[in-house]
């Protein structure tokens, strides 16, 4: 076993990560530049027009060429399936759009809202639910663009958390989010600000002093990364995630169940265990694969997903443990698909199956006044 020793952490150059952009893939032609044959790069060329491509040159690297099955590249390298339909997936799957009052907006939840200062990613998932938003929207971030979504912020106090996404918003450079972090403080019934963020996996050189200077500030602030499989969970990854847990972030981890990637037991419990272990980031949660159009493929079945996480709550600690949901479409909300130990009730009698499967009783004892 690798003992994984606590170092200071020492944040990248503050340019290095825009050079590890420039030296991946930034653009459908640089495909070109990829061992794939004939017949493949014609195919990911021709899937991306549907969905921008991009892949900072750390992610590229951890691809095995030699395995045309490699869960890196299933993630971003284009695939013919992209291009086939399927009747019922949609082009925003859980009603962004439906729930936008202003522009760069979304609340749905009375105590929080979406902000999306950028539509741009560090990395271009092939799998995302907001792919089409973004192959079609294409805009960058502006501080006018903003101030409709300040605005209302500001006018609703009832909204104690704002949840920056996107596009990915540590794709922007140090001084945009400083100036976004200020505005979203100086709004006092915020309480937290969250960062939905691809970086730390992808991207890690981004991870900067100046980065981490920028997002520090009154709010207390949770960074929700999206890690889907233990290869890439590297050193440079690690490096980043420690130097935001010492800048005092709390660090979460949300994964998508992605047939042919991560749908094993053995790779989630290992994906989950080091998550918590060695980057100090709860396993938040498991997301059921959303109805993004041309995404079939890499879809399991709900009943597949609920005997994983069946699994994994039999072999991990509570706290390594994410919740198993589904993003329902309209709008519905996050919803969890664990399995329900509750075998029955007669009054104040309880039937709940155990770990080791037994069906055990539990008499309700309460005081009655």
């Amino acid at each position: 076993m690798t003992t994984h020793l606590q170092q200071p952490a020492t944040p990248a150059p503050d340019t290095a990560w825009q050079d590890d952009i420039r030296a991946g893939v930034r653009h459908v032609r640089d495909l070109a530049s990829l061992p794939l044959s004939a017949a493949e790069r014609a195919a990911a060329e021709q899937a991306a027009a549907n969905h921008k491509v991009r892949i900072p040159k750390p992610y590229l690297d951890l691809i095995d060429w030699n395995d045309p099955q490699d869960p890196i590249r299933a993630q971003v390298i284009p695939s013919p399936d992209e291009l086939t339909v399927t009747e019922g997936e949609l082009d925003d799957p859980i009603g962004d759009h439906a729930y936008s009052p202003v522009p760069r907006l979304t609340h749905r939840h009375a105590d929080r809202v979406l902000l999306f200062p950028t539509y741009h990613c560090a990395v271009y998932c092939r799998f995302c639910f907001r792919k089409e938003s973004l192959t079609a929207i294409g805009r960058g971030y502006t501080s006018e663009a903003l101030e409709p979504a300040f605005a209302y912020i500001a006018a609703h106090p009832g909204i104690r958390e704002v949840i920056l996404t996107g596009g990915d918003p540590l794709s922007l450079p140090d001084k945009a989010l400083g100036e976004i972090r200020a505005r979203i403080e100086a709004i006092a019934h915020v309480r937290l600000l969250r960062i939905h963020t691809r970086v730390p996996v992808a991207l890690p050189s981004r991870v900067t002093a100046g980065l981490i200077g920028a997002l520090q500030g009154r709010l207390m602030v949770t960074v929700v990364t999206h890690f889907n499989h233990p290869r890439e969970i590297t050193p440079a990854a690690e490096a980043a995630c420690r130097t935001l847990r010492q800048a005092g972030f709390v660090l979460l981890n949300q994964s998508v169940l992605l047939k042919g990637i991560n749908d094993n037991v053995e790779v989630l419990e290992e994906l989950c265990r080091e998550l918590m272990y060695r980057l100090g980031a709860k396993p938040y949660y498991l997301h059921h694969g959303d109805l993004a159009r041309g995404m079939a493929h890499r879809r399991t079945t709900i009943a597949e997903g609920q005997a994983l996480v069946a699994a994994l709550r039999a072999r991990l600690s509570g706290i390594c443990n994410p919740t198993y949901v589904i993003d329902l479409p309209d709008g519905g909300g996050k919803v969890p698909l664990g399995p329900c130990h509750v075998e029955g009730r007669e009054g104040e009698t309880w039937r709940i199956r155990a770990q080791d499967g037994k069906v055990r009783t539990y008499i309700e004892v309460v005081a009655d006044f």
